[in-house]
């Protein structure tokens, strides 16, 4: 079969089963169609929960986040000619944002001027793309050397911890446990193909679980966002905010009620968007935070395929940008590379980009269907507690690799105390006001910590002749992911 990266061939890997131990399945290969597809499930599965629940979060449609996040995909794909596989999800990098422009206004009115605001940052973002671009890999490399990159993979990894520990694991401890282990002992156990797709099995083992324990153990007491709200006062309220919060009711693990009355098929709601300055302002400096983790992204993948990826990287960021112009213009969500998708790819082994079209199709179609869509989003929280947290925790490892193969110095308090701030801040998550109206928190607060302290004090050591005076010493070694060092 005819191939190349942005080609719509891609060479059959061996005989198109199960790849032997230690070997990969490149970007323009793919195994056989059933197998691709399986995949391809693996990672609709892997982004379908934080880009469902971001956009509950965030007050805009689901459904339609999930269907313009195939779209983009595959916008994505062209624009970057299938050599970077990478899925495009909801970002959760405009939720401070999104909440300061609803405060106090009109529902329909603010969704206007949530996707307008985003779609001006989507503009910003891909001209930033094209501008790095045009400058080259040495800008990225100087602004992003293996220290930095390495922390924001890092702090983009575990900065979703909170994720798991507020919002998925609590809804039923004991489940998510049981799944994560059930992934360790499928990803030990089993060398070929079902190792390769862990993480969909302890999905469908989790959802069977689930099921069965409603009917031998009954219901469990646990917060689900969006429902069962109750305000200040005691009373239920809409919609969910700072005042009016989720609180915890007996429920059913698995409910089907959703996917018996959701149609088969039907277009989400879609919106036009408006554009007001101050939104737009306070949804801006997300954009850094998008640089970062598309920069952060493309180095993981770049470490994973053991391919020179930086020339890329601004494509990569336009493509982004442009991505999310497209769906904000409909009234869909904010987009980026996912850090899910990433970890399916570290435990698979398999970066064929076949497997992100067949991705980007399935969720068009599931945003075409209703009822498959409901079928999906009826996945336990507890089930993607356990799967969460093996997939946030391997991007998080990414980040140390990159480290440990740069040979970055961390007796060097350049290297160690603002890379080592920025983590904690987004572990915290921390959130720093700026203003009534304004705050940075989680991943983009530590990112710019990160990126601006690194470069502050190496500016300041170079002035006073401290350590950090010359260049980073793992910057000799070349950028991370450029051949050197082992396959994960």
């Amino acid at each position: 079969m005819a191939s190349g990266p942005g080609r719509w061939g891609w060479r059959l890997h061996g005989d198109g089963r199960t790849p032997p131990p230690g070997e990969v399945v490149a970007p323009d290969e793919r195994l056989s169609w059933p197998r691709t597809a399986g995949i391809g499930a693996q990672h609709v599965v892997a982004m379908f929960g934080a880009t469902f629940v971001f956009p509950l979060v965030m007050g805009l449609d689901p459904n339609l986040a999930v269907m313009m996040s195939g779209v983009a995909t595959i916008l994505f794909l062209l624009i970057v000619q299938g050599k970077v596989p990478s899925y495009l999800g909801t970002s959760a990098s405009f939720v401070g944002g999104v909440f300061a422009i609803r405060a106090g206004v009109d529902s329909a009115q603010a969704d206007a001027w949530v996707t307008g605001a985003i779609l001006v940052a989507g503009v910003v973002l891909a001209l930033c793309g094209i501008l790095i671009h045009v400058l080259g890999g040495a800008i990225i490399q100087r602004v992003f050397p293996p220290v930095v990159t390495g922390a924001v993979v890092m702090l983009i990894g575990f900065g979703l911890a909170f994720v798991v520990a507020d919002t998925y694991w609590p809804q039923d401890h004991w489940v998510a446990l049981t799944t994560m282990a059930f992934v360790f002992l499928v990803m030990v156990l089993f060398r070929g193909f079902l190792g390769r797709i862990a993480i969909l099995l302890g999905l469908v083992f989790g959802f069977a679980l689930s099921w069965v324990l409603d009917r031998v153990a009954g219901p469990v007491t646990a917060v689900l966002p969006g429902q069962n709200l109750i305000g200040p006062d005691g009373r239920a309220c809409q919609p969910e905010g700072t005042y009016c919060v989720a609180t915890a009711f007996p429920h059913d693990r698995v409910s089907f009620d959703a996917v018996r009355s959701a149609d088969w098929f039907g277009l989400p709601q879609m919106h036009a968007p408006d554009f007001k300055m101050s939104a737009i302002l306070l949804v801006l400096p997300a954009v850094i935070a998008l640089i970062a983790e598309n920069t952060g992204h493309v180095k993981a993948v770049g470490e994973m395929t053991r391919t020179d990826l930086d020339p890329l990287i601004g494509r990569t960021i336009f493509a982004d940008g442009a991505a999310t112009v497209v769906t904000t213009s409909v009234g869909g969500s904010p987009t980026t590379t996912y850090a899910e998708n990433i970890g399916v790819m570290a435990a698979t082994r398999i970066y064929s980009t076949a497997a992100y079209y067949v991705a980007a199709l399935i969720a068009i179609a599931f945003g075409l269907c209703p009822k498959f869509g409901a079928l999906v989003a009826a996945t336990p929280g507890g089930v993607l507690g356990g799967v969460t947290v093996i997939l946030y925790g391997m991007i998080g490892l990414l980040g140390a690799k990159i480290w440990v193969e740069n040979r970055v110095d961390f007796a060097d308090p350049v290297n160690m105390v603002p890379i080592g701030a920025g983590i904690i801040l987004a572990l915290g998550p921390v959130v720093h006001a700026i203003g009534d109206d304004f705050k940075l928190e989680g991943i983009a607060f530590g990112t710019i910590v990160v990126l601006a302290g690194y470069h502050l004090l190496r500016w300041i050591s170079g002035r006073v002749g401290g350590p950090g005076a010359g260049e980073p010493a793992a910057a000799a070694d070349g950028p991370a992911g450029a051949g050197g060092g082992a396959r994960p």
